[in-house]
């Protein structure tokens, strides 16, 4: 039975996979510095918590023995200070990778984001797989650095590593914006579970978005090469968008970049130091 590790397991989209990645024949071994909820039960599709931080290298070692796969998600989800980025979103990538490597985990799933090539502008829509890194945040720069790592471990030591550069996870759009970017609950679900059981990936990245009807913002090739297809579309939700948050509007700076906000002065991270 193959056993998955997913750190930052109680997080929005390890809660998301949780069910979605669940099958009879697979273990979910589950790792958090938070509470999951519900907690894993007796009954139901086999599940194991492990109560660890990404960054402790001994406890993440030991999370990974007998893993075949690893989902790595553990992260700060916005942007920080450059401590904090370094400290989690860095280290803790590292130590996953490295974890997995002492442990002989054959396979790293890293949760990257659009945000490593955030400043990509719209002229340049779709966005290519593999983009040339135009981080929008130290948020952003933490991926780039993530799927370098990814590449690291795949040309040195064999790996197979896929990076899935992910756009607007949510469990509903959520803006405007998003009704260009949504990446639904379920097709999160379909995208992981082909980048687990596509064979022989070697090193990849690719974006993570469903089939939007007003997409069209990246390259979905390489995720179709992993054997995903996306089959959510965020115009089922966009009288519900559109209604509180009004017509997306072409002229708005939020849409002049893949990064959307994450490039607005706003985000400078100088604020946060």
């Amino acid at each position: 039975m193959p056993t998955i590790l997913i750190t930052g397991a109680a997080g929005q989209i390890g809660s998301m996979l949780r069910s979605r990645l669940a099958r009879p024949d697979r273990t979910l071994r589950l790792l958090d510095t938070a509470p999951l909820d519900p907690a894993p039960a007796d009954a139901g599709p086999p599940e194991e918590w492990v109560t660890a931080s990404v960054t402790d290298l001994d406890a993440m070692t030991a999370a990974c023995a007998g893993v075949d796969a690893v989902i790595h998600l553990a992260a700060i989800a916005d942007e920080a200070a450059w401590e904090r980025i370094a400290a989690v979103n860095i280290e803790g990538t590292y130590v996953a990778f490295e974890a997995a490597r002492r442990a002989g985990v054959p396979r790293v799933i890293y949760a990257s984001s659009n945000h490593a090539v955030g400043f990509a502008p719209r002229s340049a829509f779709p966005v290519p797989d593999y983009a040339f890194p135009a981080p929008d945040t130290y948020y952003g720069v933490a991926k780039v650095t993530g799927e370098a790592l990814a590449a690291l471990y795949h040309h040195r030591y064999g790996m197979d590593a896929i990076c899935l550069r992910i756009l607007s996870c949510s469990w509903k759009p959520r803006s405007a914006r998003s009704l260009s970017t949504w990446l639904s609950p379920d097709d999160a679900g379909r995208l992981f579970d082909a980048c687990l059981t596509v064979a022989d990936p070697g090193f990849r990245v690719a974006y993570g978005v469903s089939a939007n009807t007003r997409g069209g913002w990246v390259s979905l090739a390489e995720a179709r090469a992993l054997g995903y297809e996306p089959q959510d579309d965020a115009e089922d939700h966009a009288a519900e968008v559109i209604a509180e948050h009004g017509e997306p509007d072409p002229a708005d700076p939020v849409f002049a970049h893949l990064g959307g906000e994450f490039c607005l002065p706003a985000y400078d991270a100088d604020h946060l130091r």
